[in-house]
């Protein structure tokens, strides 16, 4: 028997099979092969399609039984991860409104600015655990004060992971745990939050049922299963934001455990037993999986819009041809410091740890006459690194002290370059695990679907494949110090 793992990424559709017995990865697939476009269509916007978004992932599925690897109809739940923070919007017949404005959109900042001062600081910060920023509120504000007349034919609004659920089972669900991440809850209250529905003037009407995270939310239906080839009446058993997945994947459920992950975005992930925030929102706290009134387990998150974008744009703008292995040796033939050549890798919106400054990606203090493509891919992946120390100083700030971090082998991790810069320019040792997104997934789901009874039950097996120490701490000190002087100065200047 088997569990179904769907993670919906920004760049592509993964999906994996786990076998129940053993917990292990049988098969995975990704669709389509080639990362999956952002709109843009000004400056700051970002959006995507959710059609395309499921067509994706039927397609994935597709592929992923086309391996043989196992039988698709001994599946016996589903798990969804998803790209946080999206706004997906229907109507009455569950037809999509518009695209959605996702993760790294923009374009809602001043009104969530503008809900942050009405609202007052200490309240929003005590209640909310954040400034309403640019997330899913902020977003649904834009449509409304933007798009009245789609905004008038909305039913119900939902994140991306219950825009899948929907298309599996027909049922809109969510949790409180996605209406964190969005700003709709209010920790304090433990409710939909009546001041930022107040202020925006949004109905409760448009939050989908609230579930718990780990639930049966709708079961498939019979003509999805059919052109899946599954069995229909599968529950779909689990649904969590990519982050809180992450870290569930890592087994990092427990208050003072930490994920990291290096895809799309970067992050790192702190799991608290208190209800913290920053006051300038410029890490943020949203409901952890395991979050209950009970235990009020929640996730502090550091997020970094521009880093598997800003290899990405490397990538095809420099070495068009060659893949990320390629260019990973490529990053390990020069020397650490990349002789001088320094990148800020702020180019995917506004960095909500910048206080949510767009300060836009740069090359610095390039040399014509010495750097070449080593320099530069060793460059691109140092600044990323740098931009998690930068974070990971501010989680220091509000009382986050990781001793380890765990990370799965994927992404940015898989480059022996960019692991040990992380390692050596946090001080942090890394622990490298197999599991990705959608394998936490598939786990979620058994968890959900009272087929592993406890959290330790699906975890039983997990084990790490390396452990990274610091070996250049003191090289990489004085590189970060001059990154963040220069950092300082475009911060001063925007």
């Amino acid at each position: 028997m088997y569990l179904l793992g769907i993670d919906l990424g920004t760049s592509s559709i993964k999906v994996a099979v786990v076998e129940i017995a053993t917990q292990k990865n049988v098969a995975t697939a990704q669709y389509p092969e080639e990362e999956t476009a952002i709109k843009s269509i000004q400056s700051g916007w970002a959006e995507q399609s959710p059609n395309d978004w499921w067509q994706n992932v039927q397609q994935a599925i597709l592929k992923l039984n086309s391996t043989g690897l196992f039988d698709p109809k001994e599946i016996k739940a589903i798990g969804i991860a998803y790209q946080m923070h999206g706004l997906v919007v229907v109507d009455k017949n569950k037809q999509v409104l518009r695209d959605s404005i996702i993760w790294c959109d923009s374009r809602a900042v001043e009104l969530g600015n503008g809900a942050f001062e009405a609202i007052g600081h200490e309240k929003s910060l005590k209640h909310l655990l954040n400034s309403p920023g640019n997330f899913t509120a902020s977003k649904l504000a834009w449509v409304k004060a933007n798009e009245p007349e789609i905004y008038n034919r909305i039913d119900k609004i939902m994140l991306p992971g219950d825009f899948i659920a929907m298309k599996l089972t027909g049922e809109i669900t969510t949790s409180i745990s996605a209406l964190s991440e969005g700003i709709f809850w209010d920790f304090q209250n433990h409710e939909i939050s009546e001041d930022v529905m107040n202020y925006y003037g949004i109905s409760n009407g448009l939050i989908p049922t609230v579930k718990p995270l780990f639930s049966e939310h709708g079961y498939l239906k019979a003509d999805i299963a059919g052109t899946l080839g599954l069995a229909p009446g599968i529950p779909v058993a689990y649904k969590a934001g990519d982050q809180p997945n992450n870290a569930l994947s890592l087994n990092v459920l427990n208050p003072g455990e930490v994920a990291a992950t290096a895809g799309t975005s970067g992050v790192i992930y702190g799991v608290s037993d208190e209800l913290t925030y920053d006051k300038q929102s410029r890490v943020n706290t949203f409901a952890h999986v395991t979050y209950s009134e009970e235990k009020k387990h929640t996730g502090v998150l550091l997020c970094i819009n521009g880093t598997g974008s800003m290899y990405r744009w490397a990538k095809h703008n420099f070495a068009p041809q060659a893949t990320y292995a390629d260019l990973n040796i490529l990053a390990s033939k020069a020397p650490i410091g990349s002789n001088g050549l320094k990148v800020l890798p702020f180019g995917n919106g506004a960095e909500r740890m910048l206080n949510n400054q767009y300060t836009g990606a740069e090359f610095l203090r390039i040399d014509l006459n010495l750097h070449n493509q080593s320099d530069i891919f060793r460059a691109v992946q140092e600044g990323i690194a740098f931009s998690f120390r930068y974070g990971l100083d501010i989680m220091r700030e509000n009382g986050m002290q990781p001793k380890v971090i765990r990370a799965g082998r994927a992404n940015l991790f898989l480059s022996d370059v960019f692991a040990q810069t992380f390692v050596d320019v946090t001080g942090i040792p890394v622990e490298l695990y197999e599991n990705d997104g959608s394998v936490g997934a598939a786990l979620g789901a058994g968890i959900g679907a009272g087929i592993f009874k406890t959290t330790d039950e699906a975890f039983s097996k997990h084990k790490i494949i390396n452990t990274l120490t610091p070996q250049h701490s003191a090289a990489y000190e004085t590189i970060y110090q001059d990154w963040k002087e220069i950092l300082g100065k475009q911060l001063a200047i925007g």
